[in-house]
């Protein structure tokens, strides 16, 4: 697809985020076509661009999330920024911030007066415990989000060796993505109505969605999940990692009765055992000694093309090189730094059909590397 028939060709969209939830939400509608302009701060830009590693002279991750983006440099408590942005948001169609309830009201660039300048804009304000509440101002990261929500005590792993969540479930599925799907609909709701509207996107109320199986469990049974007790956190044989004789993992899920008797039948589970509803924990002592005896080869040849759901935990290095991922494309963008350097760039969850080609190379901008361009627009 080209630029100018990208579904969101033409939308501009107002970046003040930093970090990873905004950032990210405000990638995927640039990757469908949006114009995103990102605000920084004049100098040192966004704290994310000296994260480490570094990649020429910002950090990789950076680059990664701010890819095809203009950057503006102000300072925004300067009244004279205040009288740049106003034509830029008289034009946007779009405003992300992400930062604490309050902030962007004493920089003059609250709702009610961005939308003084524009009653159309769709604004869109992300942070950890919403714009109201005893908690609003309260400062945390994706661990006390899905701390405070009883996420994370569904499975922590070992009491004595409690396991960080390896993905940041708070800022990308519960704070980045329903960002992306609310502008949207305050975008389509715009179409109808000529109206825009403040999103008040609020990570931990997004993550209780996580956990509907949890939530309606504990209310009808009174019996609420505790740490990798249950079906869906390795409580049973069916859903459960299995070490193996050489160090690698199986992931097993045959959680419904035709994958589950197969994996019996492939692991040779004795027969007094696999009806797991008797006696669960022997079932699962027996498969855990069954794969611990052979090694991941072994247990990647038995497995391959069988129907029962389980497969050998791969590094993230394998799978990247993993064919199937290849050959969808996964990898195609090139992302490119200021000393010319390349590296694949993953698609952030555009279907193909409503991205531009990922063959044309994409970098980040420096700090400021658009003020020249938008300030000669606006004095003109």
């Amino acid at each position: 697809m080209t630029q100018t028939t990208l579904p969101l060709s033409g939308v501009k969209v107002l970046d003040f985020t930093t970090l990873l939830p905004g950032p990210m939400a405000a990638l995927v509608l640039a990757e469908a076509g949006a114009d995103v302009l990102k605000i920084e701060r004049p100098g040192t830009g966004e704290d994310m661009r000296h994260f480490e590693p570094k990649w020429g002279r910002e950090a990789v991750g950076f680059a990664m999330l701010n890819r095809g983006k203009k950057s503006l440099a102000l300072d925004l408590k300067e009244r004279r920024s205040l009288k740049i942005l106003e034509p830029l948001i008289q034009e946007a169609d779009v405003l992300i911030e992400q930062f604490r309830p309050g902030v962007m009201e004493r920089l003059g660039l609250g709702y009610d007066s961005v939308a003084r300048i524009n009653p159309k804009i769709v604004y869109c304000s992300i942070t950890g415990y919403g714009a109201t509440g005893p908690k609003a101002d309260v400062a945390g990261h994706d661990l006390n989000y899905i701390g405070d929500t009883g996420l994370l005590s569904l499975s922590m792993g070992p009491a004595d060796k409690p396991v960080v969540p390896p993905a940041l479930v708070a800022d990308i599925a519960a704070g980045s993505y329903p960002a992306i799907v609310n502008i949207l609909l305050a975008l389509l709701q715009r179409e109808r109505t000529g109206a825009g509207t403040h999103l008040d996107i609020a990570m931990t109320d997004n993550l209780f969605m996580f956990m509907t199986w949890a939530i309606g469990q504990g209310l009808v049974t009174g019996q609420w999940p505790d740490s990798g007790g249950e079906l869906v956190t390795g409580g049973t044989a069916r859903y459960h990692i299995y070490p193996t004789k050489d160090g690698r993992f199986v992931a097993a899920a045959p959680i419904e009765q035709k994958f589950w008797e197969r994996f019996c039948e492939l692991i040779e589970l004795p027969e007094e055992l696999r009806d797991d509803r008797k006696d669960p924990d022997a079932t699962l002592k027996a498969a855990r000694e069954i794969i611990a005896a052979g090694a991941s080869g072994e247990w990647r040849r038995k497995f391959y093309r069988e129907d029962c759901c389980c497969s050998i935990v791969r590094t993230l290095q394998e799978a990247m090189a993993d064919t199937h991922f290849l050959e969808r494309g996964l990898f195609d963008y090139v992302l490119e730094n200021e000393e010319g350097d390349s590296i694949p760039a993953t698609s952030v969850c555009v279907v193909p059909q409503f991205r531009e080609s990922p063959t044309i190379a994409k970098s980040a901008p420096a700090v400021g590397a658009h003020n020249d361009e938008i300030l000669k627009k606006i004095s003109m």
